[in-house]
């Protein structure tokens, strides 16, 4: 569903991207973790069509991300970081918005956005104004806005940031109720997340990837059998009782 093939992006002489290669099959939900700076949201963006690799390739269900943007990003549900949305607008109008952009009309349009309002659970918040709203409930559109039009593929850049521990649980449910049928990309620092709702975690650092396998196995990696101490191992480069202390 999802393939990256050696992606590289620099921004100067600074090299953000190393050549990043997976691929994500659909029922996949893969934890894609590293330090700030790291490389993911750049990562994710080139994925997203959002930005042009300087080499590499990505697609979405067979679709070139560049070549054949269009196709791509209508399999494509993408939070990015920040989980952007005009302030003037409501829940319901962003995603209304969203979906006409996409074409829906009709009984279709009005479906689409009753059960992405209801996964997101915005309640009466649905028909506020997105900039009096909370961080927490400004994410929660955004993310009501990347899964409404039921896509094959979603990345979701931190999306339980913000968001009190009953929002995490029911976002991290949300996720799991979709993944069996979509192919999942989740970025977090929340690292509990990966084995709550992950089947598989990438780790990257300095733009390069140097873990790719299921949490169990990245767990093994650490000194304690956490994805927490394996994460830190990986990240700085020290040994595990280095890690442990």
């Amino acid at each position: 569903m999802l393939v990256a093939d050696q992606l590289i992006k620099d921004f100067g002489s600074f090299r953000a991207v190393d050549g990043v290669s997976f691929t994500l099959e659909r029922g996949e939900v893969l934890g894609f973790l590293g330090p700030n700076g790291a490389g993911k949201t750049t990562s994710m963006r080139m994925l997203a069509g959002g930005l042009e690799p300087d080499g590499g390739t990505a697609s979405i269900a067979g679709y070139d991300c560049m070549t054949q943007r269009l196709e791509a990003q209508s399999r494509l549900g993408y939070l990015p970081e920040g989980a952007p949305a005009y302030p003037a607008m409501t829940p319901r109008g962003f995603v209304i918005f969203g979906l006409r952009a996409r074409g829906f009309s009709g009984d279709a349009l009005m479906r689409a956005t009753g059960l992405a309002l209801e996964r997101a659970v915005l309640g009466e918040m649905a028909d506020q104004p997105i900039g009096t709203l909370s961080k927490g409930y400004k994410r929660r559109a955004a993310l009501a806005a990347a899964i409404a039009h039921d896509p094959a593929v979603l990345i979701l850049d931190e999306p339980t940031d913000g968001l009190d521990p009953n929002q995490k649980d029911g976002v991290r449910q949300l996720i799991r109720d979709m993944a069996p049928e979509k192919a999942i990309i989740i970025s977090t620092h929340i690292l509990e997340e990966v084995p709550a709702v992950c089947s598989r975690a990438i780790v990257i650092d300095k733009g390069r990837v140097l873990f790719d396998g299921t949490p169990h196995a990245l767990a093994a990696k650490g000194p304690d059998a956490t994805v927490e101490s394996a994460f830190r191992a990986l990240t700085q480069g020290v040994d595990g009782a280095e890690a442990a202390a």
